[in-house]
Order: structure tokens, then sequence, then C-alpha cells
């Protein structure tokens, strides 16, 4: 069965499977091809690249601003400079308003001043929603039980599966936080015929995608296309749908031989 949209935890957005982000250097055809299959959600996010922006505006200018979630992240551990970066954001995109505002890579919980301030621009209309990143599955549970976050972008993948187990079984009643995954490939890592077992052909882009999308506690996959024929090859994920039982156990073969032998990734 193919993957289809569907609601991002207790945010009520629709939303497509993939997500596309913006910092690997897609042109803007490609993210506006990608829109018409579906995807929706746009991560603004590390880079900032012009194409991403240009691609919004394109869309946004076709009346179809309604059908986007603007994800808008900021790496600020400074309440002023939270505003500045998401201000800045808005301005550039000619937006009144982001969607998601996202908090950068915190390992500990972000600083009370830091959540006031965006809770602030909430308040405001300067963002819908708030997120935060995290390598540190445990942060989630915990901030998702103080419910002031409204989804999480986690990392995940066939050789880092401890989500299943230390944040996955937290999510199971509603309202739940919306989940959206990050690093599929591991930078890449399993898609390398060098990183395989012995015989075993190296995985692509889609098998991946797919892996994290078979999950279901997962709402939203992330990919990082470079170019056209990269955003097509994750566009097929869509069609493919969920992997067979046979197909995930190869995929976590796979992903235990690359974590046991690969550089060490927590």
């Amino acid at each position: 069965m193919p993957f289809e949209q569907r609601i991002l935890g207790k945010t009520g957005l629709r939303v497509g499977p993939l997500g596309v982000a913006s910092s690997y250097g897609a042109p803007a055809p490609a993210f506006e091809e990608a829109f018409e299959k579906g995807c929706n959600y746009f991560y603004w996010g590390s880079r900032r690249t012009a194409e991403m922006g240009r691609a919004i505006k394109n869309i946004c200018g076709h009346g179809k601003r309604d059908a986007l979630v603007i994800v808008v992240q900021s790496y600020s551990r400074s309440a002023i400079l939270l505003e500045v970066s998401l201000e800045k954001a808005l301005r550039s995109l000619a937006l009144d308003c982001a969607d998601i505002l996202l908090f950068g890579w915190h390992n500990q919980p972000p600083a009370e001043r830091l959540v006031e301030k965006a809770l602030e621009l909430k308040e405001r209309g300067r963002c819908r929603f708030l997120a935060l990143s995290s390598h540190n599955r445990s942060l989630f549970p915990q901030l998702a039980r103080q419910g002031q976050f409204d989804l999480f972008h986690i990392r995940y993948n066939a050789a880092h599966r401890g989500a299943e187990e230390e944040v996955f079984p937290h999510f199971k009643n509603a309202p739940r936080p919306g989940t959206v995954i990050y690093t599929a490939t591991r930078w890449g890592s399993l898609l390398h015929s060098k990183n395989m077992p012995p015989g075993e052909e190296p995985l692509s882009a889609c098998d991946c995608y797919r892996f994290v999308l078979s999950n279901p506690a997962v709402d939203i996959c992330l990919c990082g296309p470079k170019d056209v024929s990269q955003m097509r090859e994750a566009l097929r994920t869509l069609d493919l749908g969920a992997l067979s039982e046979e197909q995930l156990e190869r995929m976590n073969r796979i992903g235990d031989y690359v974590r046991e032998h690969g550089r060490k990734f927590f």
C-alpha cells in the first residue's frame, strides 16, 4: 500500500509522510515537484537555502500557503536572538507566520527563558507550534510530559533503533506529540557498498526512508536531496509503501552490522 498523508500528532496538521530538508542543495523545482506529490513538510533548517525559499514563495504565490507546513529552525540559546532568527526568516520568506518553530539540537532541557520567548512568539501569532530536535532520546518523554512542545525531531534509522524502546512507547496515548525522523540513511553510511555485510547489496535511500516510515510510531521521515534525481529517488518511497517482514529483517541485519563496524554514534 502506498504511503498516504497523515495527521502530525497533536498539532492536527495534515502532512505528507516524506518531509524535505533544505540543507543539501536541491533546486527549487525539485521541492516544487515534491510538493505536487504531497510532500508539504518543508524544513528550512540548518541551512536556509535560497532555493527552498524560492520554492516556498512560488507555492505561496499560487495560493497554496495553507497546504504547506513551513518549519523554521534556530540554534540560538538566547531568547532575544531566537526572536531575531525567526523574524529574519519570516521576512526572507515574506510570511507573517511559520507553522513550526524548531529548537535545534538541544541535548538538555532548553532554558526556561528560551521556552517563554517561544511561547510568547506563538501567542503573538509568529509561529503556530513548537518543536525540538535532540540526540538525547531520554529527553523526549520528559519534555512530552511537560506539554510545551508539539512535536519532536528524532534520530532513527536501521543502525540506530533505540527510539523503538526509549521514545516511541511513551507516545502511544493521545494527544501525543508529532514525530519527525532525521538521519534515515545514517549520514549516508547505510548506502555505501564498503559498509555492507559480506554478500549484501548496498541499501538505497528509498530503502532507508521506507524502513523509517514502516514504523507506525513515525509521522514524517525527512529526506535531504542534493538534486532533482535524488528527490525523485526519495519520492519513490511514497508509491512503494511499507517494507515486508523479510525486507525489515534485512534492514535490521544490515543496520546491526553497520553500527558494529562503522563509526560509533550514540
